[in-house]
C-alpha cells in the first residue's frame, strides 16, 4: 500500500449539488430558495434574532435573572458597624439574623473603619491587620 493509492471509502465523496442548471435537476430556477423575499436573493443574510427592524425579543423582554459578579467574592463591613449588633460573640450567622449581610453570604471581611468600644469576640470572619489590633486590644479575640 502506497499513499498514493488510497482512496476515500465508497459513498465517502458526494458530488456537490448544481443548482440552476435546468427543470429535469430538480433545482432548476429558483434553486431551492423559493420565490421572492429577503432570503431568496444573493447577499439576503440576516443575523440570528434580527426581526426584520422589529425590536427582537431579546431586548423586548425585561432583565431578569442576572447577577454582576464583582471582583470581591464577599461585602466588606466597617468597624463601626459591629457597635450595632447587642451580641458579644459575632460570627456571619449573627450578622446575617441582624440583617447587616445578605442571606447568601458565606465571607465577609471588616476594615478599619470607624471605632469600636466593646469587648467583641470574631468567629469565621475575615478582619484586616488594624481591626485585629483594635479587637485584641479590648480583650477580644479574632478566630
Amino acid at each position: 500500500m502506497y499513499l498514493n493509492s488510497i482512496k476515500p471509502c465508497i459513498g465517502a465523496k458526494k458530488n456537490r449539488t448544481r443548482v440552476g442548471r435546468g427543470i429535469g435537476c430538480g433545482l432548476g430556477k429558483t434553486c431551492g430558495r423559493g420565490h421572492k423575499g429577503q432570503k431568496s436573493r444573493a447577499g439576503g443574510f440576516h443575523k440570528i434574532g434580527f426581526e426584520g427592524g422589529q425590536m427582537p425579543i431579546q431586548r423586548r423582554l425585561p432583565k431578569r435573572g442576572f447577577k454582576i459578579l464583582s471582583t470581591r467574592e464577599y461585602p466588606r463591613l466597617r468597624l463601626s458597624v459591629l457597635n450595632l449588633i447587642p451580641e458579644v460573640e459575632i460570627s456571619i450567622s449573627v450578622l446575617k439574623r441582624n440583617n447587616i449581610i445578605p442571606n447568601n453570604v458565606k465571607k465577609v471581611k471588616i476594615y478599619k473603619s470607624g471605632h469600636c468600644d466593646k469587648k467583641i469576640n470574631l468567629q469565621g470572619i475575615i478582619v484586616s491587620n488594624g481591626v485585629r489590633e483594635i479587637i485584641e486590644s479590648l480583650d477580644g479575640t479574632v478566630l
